[in-house]
């Protein structure tokens, strides 16, 4: 089949892409600068993935109490701010856009990670999963249910990391509303067990994430905001057995604040997905479900018959830092390090290699 469409151009926001294909957010746990501020190897990491249609940034916290895991980034301090700008020049500078995505993970994490303080949700449901701490391995604990004046605090707080990211250079942010952090604790009713305007019914799940976007655009522009959601998503001790309704009226939502996108993580409802692209009718970002694992030239096809316009690839940009030259000549393809996903040095991280420019001899390439 033809898969040329991958490699059209196509507008997003106000943004012209050179292709339809998205470095999708990837933890990577090396911000070691002061305040867990970004550094010159995060510079050099995102700029060598610069000829992405589009970079989205690794999850990145919009206030303490947001971080779940060790050396993850934040923008909810100048310091951080002026540190991003270091990352959004290199990529600009080598040709790319980028998004940062705000991620507040909600009741996975731990006291260790957040100055001592107690992870909060929309109620208190204790996740049955372990993260990594300063102090090794541990279990999350049961999270304090939010006031109020918490969930009116939160959404300031993602607003004001908006306002930072653009500030520091981004071209927009994408908001995690995806794989069990809190924008998706609040919209699963087994984690979302609270009775007044913030839950129980799906009018009233869904509202922490339509008004958060509803602010965020009104504060930032909707052509520099989007939502990151995964519906029917396992991940994080999450157990929503049917999302439907849930998410189509979330994305009814989403349609009328015109955003950027939507991106949705495909956990195997192919059926779902095109409901969700119908109803949203602005541009629509897909990380696909495939099984075993995502191969790479196989799915440039779901640009290709309309599944959606455009393909967010994870571990296989991570290990590729020229992905979208490897994708248009069917490879080949370095082999990520699953043992340096998370922190260390250059290894693993801005070490793959890139094709050579002349043309290819049909010789492997190694991680």
């Amino acid at each position: 089949m033809d898969q040329l469409a991958a490699f059209d151009p196509v507008t997003v926001g106000d943004l012209t892409l050179p292709n339809r294909v998205v470095m999708a957010p990837m933890t990577r746990s090396r911000a070691y600068g002061p305040g867990q501020s970004p550094t010159s190897l995060m510079a050099e990491y995102y700029a060598q993935r610069a000829s992405a249609g589009l970079i989205i940034s690794e999850g990145t916290q919009p206030s303490v109490v947001g971080q779940g895991y060790p050396s993850t980034p934040g923008l909810h301090s100048d310091e951080q701010t002026a540190a991003w700008r270091e990352v959004t020049d290199a990529v600009h500078a080598a040709g790319g856009r980028i998004f940062a995505q705000l991620l507040h993970t909600g009741r996975i994490g731990h006291p260790l990670l957040i100055d001592g303080r107690r992870p909060v949700a929309p109620s208190a449901v204790r996740p049955k999963v372990s993260v990594f701490t300063p102090q090794g391995l541990k279990d999350c604990i049961t999270p304090q249910a939010m006031t109020g004046e918490a969930i009116e605090q939160t959404l300031n707080d993602f607003v004001v990391a908006a306002r930072n990211a653009v500030a520091a250079g981004f071209d927009g942010i994408e908001v995690h509303g995806a794989n069990g952090y809190l924008v998706h604790q609040f919209l699963d009713p087994t984690t979302n067990l609270r009775t007044d305007g913030w839950g129980g019914s799906v009018e009233r799940r869904i509202r922490f994430a339509a008004e958060l976007m509803r602010r965020i655009a009104d504060a930032i522009g909707p052509s520099r905001t989007a939502m990151r959601v995964s519906p029917g998503n396992p991940y994080n001790d999450m157990s929503h057995s049917d999302p439907h309704a849930t998410y189509l009226a979330l994305t009814e939502t989403l349609r009328t604040l015109g955003l950027a996108y939507l991106h949705v993580v495909e956990t195997g409802d192919r059926d779902l997905t095109r409901k969700l692209r119908a109803e949203f009718g602005g541009v629509f970002i897909l990380n696909a479900h495939t099984a075993p694992r995502p191969t790479g030239p196989e799915e440039l096809a779901l640009v290709e018959d309309g599944t959606t316009d455009l393909l967010s690839f994870g571990a296989l940009f991570l290990a590729n830092p020229d992905l979208p030259r490897r994708l248009a000549t069917g490879g080949p393809f370095n082999t990520p390090a699953r043992e340096r996903f998370y922190g260390g040095d250059e290894r693993g991280y801005t070490d793959y290699p890139a094709l050579p420019d002349q043309p290819l001899d049909g010789s492997g390439v190694s991680g």
